[in-house]
């Protein structure tokens, strides 16, 4: 395990496994908290003529984690570079943490979190001593699911398909017809525990756009000229708290969406979703990308 912050730019600082040939080191101690499963937030509607209660939805809610920690220099300067150290990593005004996990037989996990209390400082004679001291540092994950460090990627180009990079099952065939490229039943596959948001990208020549899944849609009506012109990428964001359609030049294309959009999810395993594109010559192309969520490490 590590922790890395300045938003993941900073210094990785490792909290397990050895702290190589100098002795001085920052070490995780037993007792973790809130690294399994995420809070859960029940919802329900309470009647005075009924017992109990009825059930209405449930969501998750953000994850609270405490993180024990030991500090040992072999003087008490080398303990106060690490406290300064971790200091400058904790500080949330530098943006937040990565932590990062990995078991010996797995691939790496990481939680995005920000600092929130624990590194004050306790001088007791249990808790703290010339060359040493015990911290129990506490974060909150606002987004409480761990992310994986592979992207899942697929890329259209005007009449050819490729699949997943990751898996073995292809997007293909794709279909044109009188210009329009068209996959009414397109089997994508998100291998996370959670639904996963995608992005895409349209590369114009484009002269219009609908994504549907689940009945769901949104996309951008066909008119007699490009609605994304050549040379141009749109971004279509659909993650929550980035939500927007903009090109490379910084236009903003969410005006030009059709009637009652859905930005939507893709649900954890396989789905089906459409994709109809028209494009406005042969270097139109779509890609879709998004990175999968996992309810624990």
């Amino acid at each position: 395990m590590s922790i890395r912050g300045s938003d993941g730019q900073g210094e990785e600082i490792p909290l397990t496994g050895s702290q190589g040939k100098d002795w001085p080191g920052i070490m995780m101690q037993a007792g973790a908290q809130g690294l399994d499963m995420p809070p859960v937030e029940l919802h329900a509607d309470a009647s005075p003529n009924l017992d109990g209660s009825i059930f209405r939805s449930a969501r998750v809610a953000q994850r609270e984690i405490m993180i024990p920690l030991f500090l040992y220099g072999i003087d008490r300067r080398t303990l106060l570079g690490l406290k300064r150290k971790l200091v400058s990593t904790l500080n949330p005004k530098n943006g937040f943490c990565v932590l990062t996990f990995m078991e010996a037989d797995s691939r790496p996990r990481y939680l995005y979190c920000r600092y929130k209390g624990g590194f004050e400082g306790d001088e007791g004679e249990d808790r703290s001593g010339f060359r040493w001291a015990r911290y129990g540092l506490q974060f909150t994950a606002h987004d409480p699911w761990f992310y994986s460090d592979r992207m899942q990627v697929a890329e259209w180009k005007f009449g050819a398909g490729a699949p997943f990079l990751s898996t073995g099952g292809a997007f293909l065939p794709l279909h044109l017809e009188r210009g329009l490229v068209s996959t009414p039943d397109l089997s994508v596959t998100n291998p996370g525990d959670v639904e996963a948001w995608p992005v895409w990208e349209l590369r114009g020549p484009v002269r219009g756009f609908r994504f549907t899944q689940a009945g769901s849609s949104f996309g951008i009506p066909a008119t007699g000229s490009d609605v994304v012109p050549a040379g141009r990428i749109l971004t279509v964001d659909t993650r929550p708290g980035y939500k927007s359609l903009k090109d490379d030049q910084g236009v903003n294309y969410w005006p030009q969406l059709a009637q009652n959009p859905a930005l939507w999810p893709l649900p954890a395993g396989r789905s089906r979703i459409a994709v109809e594109m028209a494009p406005g010559g042969s270097d139109a192309s779509l890609r879709l990308s998004f990175q999968p969520r996992y309810e624990t490490y």
